[in-house]
């Protein structure tokens, strides 16, 4: 009763956001970026909130507690470190700047006017739509497993559920709603997360011996063979901490920021966040092994450890029903922030990148609103169809999307915002060389090693851009005078 009462109050506000929204959206500008007008606090808590989604609280949680034990707190700390507060300082000052002396609202509309390059946005709007559908898809289904076990209900509404009012929102007011949304969303999962993690501590025995009690059980439960080697804790936390300075979804809230002079609070709020929220879900994943034994943990139909239901069961077997309301609330906070920034960047590759920036570059600011909206409702329909095939588990989807993503942009974004020297054809052996080695590598080391496959992918382009830039004709000087401020 108390999940479903939470939930309609949750749905009507984010429903009257995205109708406050409609009305604050009248241009592109508006629409993709709520014309560059954010303050800290809704910009940390947009990048926060889009940082973690269900994928960490259901996916990540539930595997890595199991798998690694009290080594997975290393990840929650590593992405609040590096994924949080090093991106700040390091990428947003120069990134707002340089996006707005070149007129930049996406990534693709980044790296054209960066190397002077249609193709170049062609190619990059492309692989944001493609490989963002199983990142989303990815999101939907550890909500559907959420919405399944904490009300009872199908799988498939579920997911109905989660189309339908995330689209509504985005869809009516754009990124104004989505950063509205996402501070109030971030509040929720601040509260809840803590809740979640004190209760589920004093469940265990209280601190410290809750987390003793665990790393005594974890060598019980999993054998020394199975045990991750440092290799691969080190490679996911390198993945999931600097696979998001390449993110187009995650380097969007630095173009937004009202001012540069805000970054340094934006960056403190941001890191505070996410310390909180990743430490306190791989937590509940840790704890599992004083809740579970290798008897009773959850397992699919063929006998194997079905990660993905091991926070959903041990939340709805330990927390008491209000605070189960509160921590749905949170899952679905996080996730619906992810979502709705995800859709908001892949239309834009369509409708910005693609349609406006080739097909029809005179296209009206009326006309060009509509396209977006519409094609925000095409990519939630697609990412539902591929939630619903339910295709491996929810990190490994995740994984590959990152992996391709960050691997073919990391390198010219970062280098095209500090080095002068980058050419363009530099740029595309960075960008095809990332993009490539992601998907090949995730097929030869197999989906247990992916986020070994995505770090190699994301590091070698930083090898590849340089030698090749060295070699290969500069790009004209006017360009980059007008990428780093020096024409007048």
């Amino acid at each position: 009763m108390y999940s479903l009462i939470l939930l309609l109050v949750f749905l009507v506000v984010m429903i009257a956001v995205g109708v406050w929204g409609l009305k604050k959206t009248s241009t592109m500008t508006d629409f993709f970026l709520g014309g560059r007008s954010l303050g800290p606090w809704i910009s940390a808590f947009a990048y926060g909130t889009t940082y973690f989604s269900a994928v960490v609280f259901i996916g990540f949680a539930g595997k890595q507690g199991w798998q690694f034990g009290l080594s997975s707190l290393l990840i929650g700390v590593g992405n609040a470190i590096l994924g949080a507060m090093l991106a700040w300082i390091v990428l947003g000052k120069r990134t707002r700047v340089m996006t707005q002396r070149l007129g930049a609202m996406t990534m693709p509309e980044f790296l054209e006017a960066r190397y002077g390059s249609d193709h170049m946005k062609m190619i990059s709007a492309v692989l944001v739509f493609v490989f963002l559908l199983p990142y989303s898809a990815s999101v939907f289904k550890g909500l559907g497993h959420l919405f399944e076990s904490t009300f009872g209900i199908s799988y498939d509404f579920a997911l109905i559920i989660l189309v339908g009012i995330t689209g509504l929102y985005l869809i009516l007011g754009g990124y104004f709603a989505v950063t509205l949304t996402d501070f109030i969303q971030g509040f929720i999962m601040l509260v809840g997360a803590i809740a979640m993690c004190a209760l589920l501590i004093y469940r265990a025995g209280g601190f410290p011996e809750a987390f003793l009690a665990a790393a005594e059980n974890y060598k019980h439960h999993v054998p020394q063979e199975m045990r991750p080697s440092a290799l691969t804790v080190g490679s996911l936390i390198f993945m999931t901490s600097f696979g998001t300075w390449g993110l187009p979804q995650m380097v969007q809230k630095f173009y937004a920021i009202r001012d540069e002079k805000l970054i340094g609070k934006a960056a403190v709020i941001t890191t505070v966040f996410a310390l909180i929220i990743g430490v306190t879900a791989y937590s509940s994943g840790i704890l599992s092994h004083v809740f579970f034994d290798t008897t009773s943990v959850p397992k699919t139909a063929s006998g194997s450890i079905n990660y993905d239901m091991i926070v959903p069961t041990l939340l709805t077997t330990y927390l008491p029903d209000f605070l189960m309301a509160v921590i749905m609330l949170l899952v679905l906070s996080a996730s619906m922030s992810t979502l709705a920034s995800m859709i908001l960047v892949s239309s834009s590759a369509i409708t910005i990148d693609l349609y406006k920036g080739y097909l029809h570059p005179d296209v009206s600011e009326k006309t060009s609103l509509i396209i977006i909206r519409i094609l925000s409702g095409v990519f939630i329909i697609c990412s539902y169809a591929i939630s619903r095939m339910q295709i491996g588990f929810i990190v490994t989807l995740m994984s590959l999307s990152w992996g391709v993503l960050s691997g073919a942009f990391m390198a010219p974004y970062i280098l095209g915002i500090f080095w002068k020297g980058v050419t363009k054809a530099g740029a595309y052996a960075g960008l095809f060389s990332g993009a490539g080695l992601a998907v090949v590598l995730f097929f030869v080391l197999g989906a247990e090693n992916s986020p070994l496959a995505s770090s190699i992918a994301m590091v070698v382009p930083f090898a590849v851009v340089p030698v090749i830039s060295l070699f290969t004709k500069k790009i004209n000087p006017s360009i980059v005078g007008t990428a780093f401020g020096e024409n007048k």
